[in-house]
């Protein structure tokens, strides 16, 4: 596919990954979690942290649309781009973040990994994308990548409970971008993207009287990096996801979520002095090399 030789596909694919991997860095923050792995009383919950998030997104976003009169869409893909943003949003990041309080971050990153796979099953399935048994086999190979980097740790991989939120915000993810992809088709990338997350907005409204209450208590830092994932991972990172989505097929772009982990060891590295560790570089190493073979054979000549 022509998409994927744009220079400018390769740069939002870059600012996405760059984007959601320093988002992890973020909801720390934004929570203040305790060493128990608890929110902390000057911090945000999970279900406030992701209204704050995306209700920040959604407020910039409907500037960005005022501004350039932005139409409104088709009353038939209302249901389509209602399902979406309340699997991508609501359901994705409210899962995560309950999720991520009781399960080890090593975990929670191999856990979520599996995202990728379930978007390579359902574009077969829904899209009719065929990758071939190499890219196929690169999967495989990016997903024990990040297998080694969550054992990095030391402590082993423990899955509690909410390990199953976790699954379930992977699998929701898998979905989106099926829906997105279709979505694609019919609508402008910036379009689906401002009404996908105003919409999956909505549901988190549940978590209001919450947020006025942790708004009032929360530190400055705090506050201030929330904010930042609204405008940075949420906002700005989707629209590129989309840009990129229309122009490539969805299991090959997925493949690059394997890229994440690898890049938040990075930042984690530059930002909070953490030192990676032997199978860390190993395990990212390993996910490259995966990620190369989807990108170079994953796909049949015909598709491509």
């Amino acid at each position: 596919m022509s998409g994927q030789r744009d220079p400018r596909t390769g740069l939002a694919i870059a600012g996405l990954l760059l984007l959601w991997a320093s988002a992890f860095a973020g909801i720390r923050a934004g929570m203040r979690l305790t060493p128990a792995g608890l929110p902390g009383a000057d911090g945000y919950g999970p279900g406030e942290l992701a209204l704050l998030r995306f209700g920040t997104a959604s407020v910039v976003l409907a500037l960005y649309a005022l501004a350039h009169r932005m139409p409104l869409p088709d009353w038939r893909d209302l249901p389509h781009i209602a399902l979406a943003g309340f699997l991508g949003i609501s359901v994705y990041h409210v899962t995560l973040n309950f999720g991520e309080l009781t399960v080890q971050s090593g975990a929670a990153s191999m856990l979520i990994s599996a995202g990728p796979v379930f978007t390579a099953i359902l574009s077969a399935l829904v899209l009719r994308e065929r990758l071939t048994a190499t890219g196929w086999l690169g999967i495989l190979v990016a997903f024990g990548g990040v297998i080694l980097i969550a054992m990095s740790g030391g402590k082993g991989l423990h899955f509690p409970p909410g390990a199953l939120l976790i699954l379930l915000s992977a699998a929701s993810a898998a979905v989106f971008s099926i829906l997105s992809k279709q979505a694609l088709r019919r609508q402008e990338p910036l379009a689906f993207t401002c009404y996908s997350i105003w919409v999956g907005t909505l549901p988190l409204l549940f978590f209001l009287p919450g947020l006025v209450r942790q708004t009032q208590t929360a530190s400055p830092a705090a506050t201030l990096a929330v904010v930042y994932l609204g405008i940075f991972p949420a906002a700005i990172a989707y629209l590129l996801w989309n840009l990129a989505l229309n122009r490539m097929p969805a299991s090959v772009l997925s493949s690059f979520l394997y890229l994440s982990p690898v890049i938040a060891s990075g930042i984690a590295w530059v930002w909070l002095g953490e030192v990676p560790t032997f199978l860390t570089v190993l395990g990212g190493t390993i996910a490259i090399a995966g990620v190369v073979l989807v990108q170079t054979r994953g796909q049949h000549p015909a598709a491509a």
